[in-house]
């Protein structure tokens, strides 16, 4: 026995699997494969089985809001990790897309397998034309005035007494069935997610980050950074779009509490504890966040104590994220091999 542990040492997993980079790979094996693929594995097939394993319909519409502040989550870590934009206008997203599904419903009679698209596409022209003035500000300013958009539109609605006033908009057509109601958001979500983790390594994907970390070599470089930033905004506000599109079918109404200052604030929260920067991270911490925020109703308003105080242990202990710490301990794990 120990003649032939003399003959073998302990070796990382990853070792001989990475080749220069972290998205090249030489694959010498199936357990290799497996190596790389199992976290993605595990990732799609536990959200497409979470509407199989739902106790209730209160739970299946959890992981429905679940979903869109996913979505919201992962619009904020790409605007902020790899353009340099801090957002906070995930209400604004919301909102803009929520209202203009629930009017190509109501008033046009779309069914939501149109109406979803077509907001989520002219939700984020609008979005992007209102922040294209914007587009030249950074950091903290920058997101005080994507702050300032909910908030304005919220009294001009209720000012104006348009889009059905403090009402709202009554009467939204709902889904089909249960099973569209809750594969249509999971589907978006890991297409986005998927999506925009290709786009990231591309060559946008650098000019993205060129522009985050110095802008002014890459406008001497002849590149339009007001180009790119507006393609960054167009896809972040298109993923709030799409979620407060899917929220008006959802609850069958859009009104003045789209733009609540939640969809603004628990996003970041949840980049926070899943990790900024890794894009999945963001959908982890939002598939924590939101159902610990619902168990914890019972205690009324002390919820918010207990949720503070959850948010706290996380910043404090696990301050790279959850994903971070997660990814390090599973490139960690050894195996014995031949010497």
């Amino acid at each position: 026995m120990t003649k032939n542990l003399e003959k073998r040492r302990k070796e990382r997993l990853d070792r001989g699997i990475k080749v220069r980079s972290d998205s090249l790979y030489a694959l010498m094996s199936w357990r290799e494969l497996s190596y790389l693929v199992l976290p993605r594995l595990v990732l799609i097939v536990g959200m497409l089985m979470l509407p199989l394993v739902m106790p209730s319909m209160y739970w299946q519409r959890v992981i429905s809001n679940v979903c869109i502040y996913a979505l919201l989550a992962l619009s904020f870590d790409f605007l902020a990790h790899f353009v340099g934009l801090v957002s906070l206008g995930g209400a604004f997203f919301i909102g803009t897309g929520g209202y203009i599904a629930a009017i190509l419903n109501t008033s046009l009679g779309l069914p939501p397998l149109l109406t979803i698209p077509l907001a989520t596409v002219f939700g984020a022209f609008f979005c992007t034309l209102l922040l294209l003035p914007c587009l030249p500000l950074r950091g903290v300013y920058f997101a005080i005035v994507t702050l300032m958009y909910p908030l304005l539109l919220t009294r001009v609605i209720e000012a104006l007494d348009i889009l059905g006033g403090t009402d709202g908009v009554l009467g939204v057509e709902s889904f089909l069935n249960r099973w569209m109601e809750q594969y249509v958001i999971i589907m978006m979500v890991l297409l986005f997610l998927f999506g925009v983790r290709r786009l990231v390594i591309k060559d946008i994907g650098l000019v993205f980050r060129a522009v985050k970390d110095n802008d002014q070599a890459v406008r001497a470089s002849g590149i339009s950074i007001t180009y790119y930033k507006t393609i960054a905004v167009f896809i972040a506000s298109a993923m709030g779009c799409l979620g407060g599109a899917y929220l008006v079918h959802l609850y069958m109404w859009a009104g003045l509490s789209m733009f609540a200052l939640d969809f603004s604030i628990l996003p970041i929260a949840a980049t926070v504890i899943g990790g900024s920067g890794t894009l999945v991270g963001p959908v982890l911490g939002a598939f924590i966040l939101v159902p610990i925020s619902e168990l914890l109703r019972a205690f009324g308003t002390l919820r918010i104590v207990f949720y503070a105080l959850i948010l706290l242990a996380f910043i404090i202990f696990r301050s790279e994220g959850i994903l971070v710490y997660s990814q390090r301990k599973y490139h960690q794990f050894e195996k014995w091999v031949k010497v």
